[in-house]
């Protein structure tokens, strides 16, 4: 099935309306959307602790892969930014890691869409690759 970005998008901004940002006051929504079509939502929620806030995006893959989901097609993410909200260094390597090279689909203000693959956010990723293996090579 093809990748519904347009919905995807909607999705996102309907996330958005949960955020909790007690602190910036910056709302961020995300949707997921898995190998077999479900969309996983997550919105940014805010600690007093800023160490301990998590971005919509992180907040909807860790919800989905609790949920058991493992394969993923495409993740939005919407903001009320005039431009696009591209995702923190942090979110990128979750992205990368955990969804693959995925379309990235960003919604602005006037949700007009630019959509990326992972691999454009973040080219150089850091993968399980680089870790050492069983045999110690």
């Amino acid at each position: 099935m093809e990748i519904n970005h347009l919905l995807l998008g909607e999705k996102a901004i309907e996330a958005k309306g949960n955020a909790l940002p007690l602190y910036s006051n910056f709302h961020v929504g995300a949707a997921l959307l898995t190998d077999d079509d479900k969309i996983i939502q997550g919105c940014n929620i805010e600690s007093s602790s800023y160490g301990l806030t998590i971005c919509a995006e992180r907040n909807a893959i860790f919800k989905a892969i609790s949920d058991g989901y493992r394969k993923f097609k495409a993740i939005a993410i919407a903001s009320d930014f005039e431009g696009y909200c591209s995702p923190c260094g942090a979110c990128r390597q979750i992205i990368f890691e955990h969804c693959g090279d995925v379309d990235v689909v960003l919604i602005n203000r006037k949700k007009e869409l630019k959509i990326l693959k992972a691999s454009e956010l973040l080219p150089h990723a850091f993968t399980d690759d680089a870790l050492p293996k069983e045999d110690g090579k």
